[in-house]
């Protein structure tokens, strides 16, 4: 196929619609809702995946393993001990905890160091956490947040929610875990029913 100068593009002879000046004019409106569409969908990235397996230790050293959580829910919440934040995220967790009993399991998960058993046992003492805070020396935030030496970071506190086949169904960043439908929407995916207004 030739190409031939027409205006200021070069455009297939076979194609002269595509090169018309009207649908150059559109062309950057393709482009930006192409790219719209491309960081919603990488937005979710965190999301509709297996999860990540792991086994990590508790502050007295026993340890969790992911695949003895299969067959009920499991809330796994990336945090840290110190930030108000991530505390207010422990209690509401404790109450989704409280309400649903053995259909729904909680693991928060702290990186060590910074932090240790000491800080562990005070965010405990403080918000009277009943959920197992484990320790990760970053290997699981990495698989869980995709990190790569270009993106090393993660934000916190972070729940991710796993199904009971182990399918990462949502996660919510700090922001959504203050608004006020964020209980609603746990309930929802746990009960498989729509929240209520």
């Amino acid at each position: 196929m030739r190409l031939q100068k027409r205006g200021q593009t070069l455009c297939p002879r076979s194609v002269p619609s595509f090169c018309t000046h009207a649908s150059l004019k559109f062309m950057p409106v393709r482009i930006f809702l192409f790219l719209v569409a491309a960081l919603s969908l990488s937005a979710q990235g965190l999301s509709n995946r297996r999860a990540p397996s792991f086994s990590l230790p508790d502050s007295t050293l026993r340890q969790h393993d992911i695949l003895d959580y299969r067959g009920t829910w499991l809330l796994v919440d990336f945090t840290e001990t110190t930030p108000a934040k991530c505390k207010e995220l422990s209690v509401k967790l404790e109450a989704v905890k409280k309400k649903y009993g053995v259909k729904v399991n909680i693991l928060s998960i702290v990186l060590a160091p910074p932090e240790t058993q000491a800080s562990v046992a005070k965010l405990v003492a403080e918000t009277k956490m009943t959920t197992p805070v484990l320790f990760d020396s970053s290997q699981v935030a990495i698989a869980y947040f995709k990190a790569t030496p270009q993106n090393p970071q993660f934000d916190s506190p972070h729940l991710f929610a796993i199904n009971p086949n182990g399918m990462i169904v949502k996660d919510w960043t700090q922001p959504s875990t203050t608004g006020p439908g964020f209980l609603a929407e746990i309930d929802q995916l746990i009960t498989g029913s729509p929240a209520k207004k």
